[in-house]
């Protein structure tokens, strides 16, 4: 088994905005705080020899990871299949927004959550698929270690529900905090 300790990157302003990231290129990297969550994460970590650590390929996940891997003198791997939910249309809008202008597709997300998307954009489903064979090839490189994985909600969600024998439904209801790390074994 091989134990994952999955980190949600630090905060960006437009979590505090209320703003939908996904994989936008507009999003912005960590602000100050998030910055200070990422350089104080490892306190909240076991002392463990944490043999690698892997992150998005999205600049806040790239920038908790890296601030993460300082003090544990890990090079960070990049892995794309890491990255966020591609959420199309409704990147970078606000949750208001959204709930105005695309209420018939909100609607389907929260009666189908595994499968609905938004327009141009990802499902949970195919989320899993390229998230749960990168965390696959990762915990077969790393059998019997702890490894580090840096990453969005909805990518963390899917590793959670997975690992955990939980439905895909309840993805949205275990996105974790921004740097809060939780534990999981895969394997």
């Amino acid at each position: 088994m091989t134990e994952l300790w999955l980190i949600r990157h630090g905060q960006t302003d437009w979590n505090l905005l209320g703003k939908w990231q996904g994989q936008s290129p507009d999003a912005p990297g960590l602000n100050d705080f998030g910055i200070t969550q990422a350089r104080s994460v490892l306190d909240q970590l076991p002392c463990t020899k944490f043999s690698a650590i892997y992150s998005s390929d999205l600049s806040r996940a790239i920038q908790t990871a890296e601030l993460i891997s300082e003090s544990l003198n890990l090079t960070v791997t990049i892995d794309p299949r890491l990255r966020e939910i591609n959420l199309g249309a409704w990147e970078g809008m606000l949750s208001n927004d959204i709930k105005v202008r695309y209420p018939r597709e909100l609607w389907e997300r929260e009666r189908n959550p595994f499968d609905a998307h938004a327009p141009q954009g990802e499902s949970p489903r195919d989320v899993a698929q390229r998230v749960i064979t990168a965390v696959n090839e990762i915990a077969h490189r790393h059998p019997g270690e702890s490894v580090i994985i840096v990453s969005h909600g909805v990518a963390l969600a899917v590793i959670i529900c997975h690992a955990q024998g939980m439905s895909m439904d309840k993805v949205y209801e275990n996105i974790p905090d921004n740097v809060t790390p939780g534990c999981v074994k895969w394997g």
